[in-house]
């Protein structure tokens, strides 16, 4: 299992458009074969940051579903990115 997950930064006036203009590709990704989960969602402490959270069943499942990335809009209106992939060997109940 793999998990991607960390935070993008975006201009604070700017970020309700931009998650706004991401829900077709999060409704793309939950439909995407091998997709457990995936969302974007605002930070409530900081107007500013968009939290990113998936989880994928393998390596190829993230790949194909990759492809080309994000448009060259809303990479533009990027500031900063802190988002890693884990490799999940385990998994428990809390």
């Amino acid at each position: 299992m793999i998990t991607v997950s960390g935070k993008l930064h975006i201009a604070p006036e700017a970020r309700a458009a931009y998650l706004a203009n991401c829900d077709a590709v999060a409704e793309q990704a939950r439909r995407s074969p091998g997709c457990l989960d995936h969302a974007l969602s605002p930070d409530h402490l900081d107007p500013g940051r968009i939290n990113v959270y998936e989880r994928w069943q393998s390596d190829a499942h993230l790949a194909a579903f990759r492809g080309a990335g994000p448009k060259p809009q809303q990479v533009a209106e990027i500031l900063g990115v802190e988002v890693s992939k884990y490799r999940i060997s385990g998994v428990g109940a809390v």
